[in-house]
């Protein structure tokens, strides 16, 4: 069994858990890292959630990510911005779609398809301050089955929005 948690994303001079929007999740977030550009991701178990990322992203005023890291073998992402809005999107597009399909429902029912979901991180990352290109992102939504594990690819998106990994 592979890894099962939440990834949250986002950018202050403070710890974001000190955010009001995230009162309720307080306790269950753990810092994984801080990332350039006062970029931090913490880490939460996936029940209960952490909150609307609409919410966290209109109270920061400030774009925001969540990764659903599913068995290490898929992540559901929720993005929300200001003023670019919030979307959906997968990495690891099969396993995703097999564990909608037990559910009567498809991929397609809740998530962009890869080249929506490109356009609309492009947007998300111009508005954190990030011009990133559409075709490296384009390449990891459309990855049926990650080569290694999801979470990997998660970290991987992030560093192709623009949210970079300090150096050492």
């Amino acid at each position: 069994m592979g890894f099962w948690g939440c990834y949250l994303v986002g950018r202050s001079g403070e710890p974001l858990i000190g955010h009001p929007a995230l009162r309720d999740a307080r306790e269950r977030l753990t810092l994984r890292e801080y990332r350039a550009d006062g970029w931090q991701v913490w880490a939460h178990p996936t029940e209960p959630s952490p909150g609307s990322m609409t919410a966290l992203a209109d109270a920061a005023r400030a774009p925001v990510l969540l990764g659903f890291v599913m068995d290490g073998v898929c992540v559901a992402v929720e993005a929300a911005a200001p003023y670019s809005g919030s979307w959906y999107a997968c990495l690891g597009r099969a396993p995703m779609a097999a564990r909608m399909d037990r559910d009567g429902m498809t991929i397609e029912d809740f998530f962009l398809l890869p080249e929506d979901a490109a356009q609309r991180a492009v947007q998300w990352a111009a508005e954190s301050g990030h011009g990133v290109l559409e075709g490296p992102l384009l390449e990891l939504l459309r990855v049926d089955w990650p080569e290694r594990s999801a979470e990997e690819l998660f970290f991987i998106f992030l560093d192709r929005l623009g949210i970079e990994r300090l150096p050492g």
